[in-house]
């Protein structure tokens, strides 16, 4: 293997390891007939229903980015927050998954405390087995709910990565995780990287990318929940940003971006 196929194929931590994405195509494929169906009928796929391994695969996919970007860029981009999760903080990963984003912060802040949020049980089943074997079970724990049943409050911040366009009810969301915070709390929301104008997203091979996962995963999701807005992974800033100052947040601003996401920070 030369350096640059053991980047993609071999080398876990790297950047652009595909292992996941290889296996994102394949679940795809598996559930292909569901959303077909779907689309005739308009009621969506339930996330975990398309495919059995949909879940696991996503996490695979989406893990090299946040290993080498999380801890290294994302969160020294907010304003402050660095500082308080260094000193001690309460966060809340709404939409962790299998709780690889959490469990990065969580080692690289031992000083604070994280809970992680998933209404996709299997994946809340794995994301604690992850926290116990890493030795996290002290200050890391993983609940199921959904986004707009968590009673827990005064959290200094709310992360979401990469699931805000899956939700059935962005705008919801919004509002409630507004109750959420404390006094100065920030909630960072990473989405996949877009354009606001479709056109300008059509000859980027990212974004072709993003709108065949979103054809096949992220819009039959959120129509399979209640009010279905469906942003799908290319909303592009501006809506997003809509979305978040209808729930409350006055200050929004794209706080850093990579190749394949941006970063919004939003405060009251």
């Amino acid at each position: 293997m030369t350096p640059e196929q053991a980047m993609i194929f071999a080398a876990k931590d790297s950047p652009v390891y595909l292992e996941g994405a290889f296996d994102l195509a394949a679940a795809m494929v598996e559930g292909q007939h569901k959303v077909e169906a779907a689309f005739r009928t308009g009621d969506g796929v339930a996330w975990g229903d398309s495919s059995g391994c949909l879940f696991c695969a996503v996490g695979a996919f989406f893990r090299p980015g946040y290993v080498n970007s999380i801890v290294q860029s994302w969160l020294p981009s907010l304003e402050g927050v660095q500082q308080k999760l260094q000193n001690g903080a309460m966060v809340a990963d709404i939409g962790c998954g299998v709780g690889f984003s959490t469990l990065l912060m969580a080692n690289a802040f031992p000083a604070s405390s994280f809970v992680g949020y998933d209404f996709h049980a299997p994946s809340i089943e794995q994301a604690n087995a992850h926290a116990k074997a890493h030795g996290f079970a002290d200050r890391v724990r993983f609940v199921t709910g959904r986004a707009k049943d968590i009673a827990e409050r005064d959290f200094d911040l709310v992360t979401m990565f990469d699931c805000l366009h899956d939700m059935g009810d962005p705008r919801g969301c919004a509002k409630h995780v507004r109750k959420l915070l404390k006094p100065g709390g920030t909630w960072m929301i990473v989405e996949p990287i877009a354009a606001n104008d479709p056109a300008e997203n059509v000859g980027n091979p990212v974004s072709r990318l993003y709108y065949n996962a979103s054809t096949m995963i992220c819009v039959p999701t959120s129509l399979a929940q209640e009010v279905g807005e469906a942003l799908g992974a290319q909303a592009g800033e501006a809506k997003l940003t809509d979305v978040l100052k209808e729930g409350g947040f006055r200050h929004v601003r794209r706080a850093t971006q990579g190749p394949f996401n941006m970063v919004l920070e939003a405060r009251p």
